[in-house]
């Protein structure tokens, strides 16, 4: 017990010594803190209590191969003393004075030099005010409603009114015609309204009239409605309501469910071409009033036809797409997006064989389709094999002009109304046949 109290009391008084001891080893072997501080990059150590530190002379930027050897053996490794620095305390009026001498220097070396051109271009980059000019307001209206597109959306229902059959009426046509170019109008102003912030980071939409400031949302708002309520209005009263409701449904198809659907699944290329098959059914529908088998094989043909024109021109999209943040195929799903387009390109070899079939065309139809039909399909193989943007652009070039010259060719083959008249195929026509047979 004696020996362990002696160790303790021992072990007690030697502890502020061993201290003392730490401290003066620390003095002579450990380094500095400044070499912890690893941004600066400095190697100090305290030697004879004076701060060394290492330095390397800077070599010139531009060496000749030639005095290359004789550089390295010239570098040498310096040793500069750092002496230590006093603290200075200037008074508040020296220190300001001198800063004011110093700012009169830089202006008075400043007014003799060149006009900078850095304010000018503060300038030009500071946010204008956008004023809108009634000589404008057409034009930006024109790409609000997205016009051409419109014009395709137009052209598509007049060709199935004019592929139905029945006497054209030029009066029904026209109402037709106007009333769905008004509805298409109203959907692409909708549309562009809900993606303003996504078209701005597109090379491709960020030109656009909301995206630029160049209409108000308000103005784009009341725009969409002046053409949508006429457009769904002449529809229902002016044709018939079925067209009306088929205006009306496309209207609400396109802006509530494609627009937002395309940032969050690829489904929406699918809902996209449902939206672009109905105008034809409408055509044929402003016609016989009636849903036939007709419009459904026109609405079958633009369904299809969609696919190779949209995936195409989606490949060569993919960066502006995926920086817009939209779920297309040819971004999450290139190769699912190269066999749909070739897929419906064979579709249209089909559905122009089942065109005569419904009596809706002679049998010169297909045969005279053929070729056109073939040849978008060998396009849609190559680029389905290739997945370039060579075969992409070949694919969608095709694609313009293979829509309108198979309407045409469809229109010429079509069977004339004096031979449903003898068949007693005409819609409303066959229930006043058999009335008139009844009768004695």
């Amino acid at each position: 017990g004696l020996f362990v109290w002696r160790l303790r009391n021992t072990g007690v008084r030697q502890i502020p010594y061993r201290f003392v001891h730490l401290y003066h080893i620390a003095n002579d072997r450990l380094i500095t803190f400044q070499y912890f501080n690893f941004l600066k990059r400095m190697y100090v150590t305290q030697y004879n209590k004076d701060l060394s530190q290492r330095a390397k002379p800077k070599s010139d930027s531009i060496v000749s191969p030639f005095h290359e050897l004789q550089q390295l053996d010239q570098e040498k490794k310096v040793v500069h003393k750092i002496s230590p620095v006093s603290p200075v305390h200037r008074s508040w009026s020296e220190t300001s004075s001198r800063n004011e001498s110093r700012e009169v220097k830089s202006a008075a070396e400043t007014e003799g030099s060149v006009i900078p051109v850095g304010a000018e271009s503060k300038e030009d980059r500071q946010w204008k005010e956008m004023k809108l000019r009634l000589d404008d307001l057409p034009g930006i209206l024109a790409r609000l409603s997205k016009i051409k597109l419109t014009a395709l959306v137009v052209s598509t229902a007049s060709a199935g009114f004019a592929m139905a059959p029945v006497p054209f009426e030029l009066t029904r046509f026209l109402l037709a015609s106007l009333g769905t170019g008004l509805a298409s109008c109203a959907a692409n102003s909708i549309n562009q309204f809900f993606e303003v912030p996504f078209d701005s980071n597109m090379n491709r939409t960020k030109n656009r009239p909301l995206v630029r400031g160049q209409i108000s949302p308000l103005l784009a708002v009341c725009f969409a409605a002046s053409c949508g309520v006429p457009g769904i209005a002449l529809l229902t009263l002016g044709v018939n309501p079925l067209t009306g409701a088929l205006g009306a449904f496309n209207i609400f198809l396109y802006t509530c469910c494609y627009t937002p659907l395309k940032r969050m699944s690829i489904a929406n290329t699918w809902v996209g071409a449902v939206v672009g098959a109905i105008p034809p059914i409408m055509g044929w529908t402003a016609a016989t009033g009636s849903l036939d088998a007709g419009a459904l094989l026109l609405g079958g043909i633009l369904y299809s036809w969609q696919f190779p024109h949209f995936n195409a021109l989606s490949w060569g999209l993919r960066e502006d797409y995926s920086r817009g943040g939209y779920c297309m195929m040819s971004v999450t799903h290139p190769r699912l997006c190269r066999r749909v387009a070739l897929r419906h390109c064979l579709a249209l070899i089909g559905l122009s064989t089942v065109a005569p079939v419904l009596d809706i065309t002679t049998w010169t139809f297909p045969v005279i389709s053929l070729p056109i039909n073939l040849y978008i399909s060998y396009l849609g193989f190559r680029f389905y094999r290739d997945a370039d943007r060579s075969s992409s652009r070949k694919l969608f070039f095709c694609s313009l002009w293979h829509l309108p010259m198979l309407l045409l060719v469809m229109f010429t083959c079509k069977k004339s109304v004096l031979e449903k008249e003898d068949k007693g195929d005409l819609p409303g026509r066959s229930h006043e046949r058999a009335v008139e047979i009844r009768l004695p």
